[in-house]
């Protein structure tokens, strides 16, 4: 197996790319994440994997947080409502921290390797 080597210093404009905010990282050029590719992803907590189903759980939520819940939920459960909820507020959350934290890992690779 051959070793490749790297002729020359790196052309890459690194005080510029620490200076930019998350914000001003170009994305235009990533597909989308399709429904067949999200239906088998695996979540990870903590780098381990969670089991698919539900548990029950018994916490003290504030009071307008269950009557909100309650009053958008019509004749659905409520329940099922708020579990919606935390689980689209996850998965958005998730996703473009990861997003931001592979892209910062990347760049740096780029960077030792040059």
């Amino acid at each position: 197996m051959s070793k490749q080597s790297s002729s020359g210093t790196s052309q890459t404009d690194w005080e510029r790319i620490d200076a930019m905010k998350d914000e001003d990282i170009d994305l235009s050029d990533i597909p989308e994440i399709t429904e067949a590719q999200m239906a088998g992803a695996v979540l990870r907590v903590g780098g381990k994997p969670t089991e698919k189903g539900k548990q029950r759980v018994n916490m003290f939520l504030d009071t307008f947080i269950v009557e909100y819940f309650k009053a958008k939920a019509g004749d659905r459960g409520y329940q099922t409502l708020i579990n919606a909820a935390l689980s689209e507020y996850i998965q958005n959350h998730d996703l473009k921290e990861d997003l931001r934290h592979i892209f910062r890992e990347e760049l740096e690779r780029t960077r030792n390797v040059s």
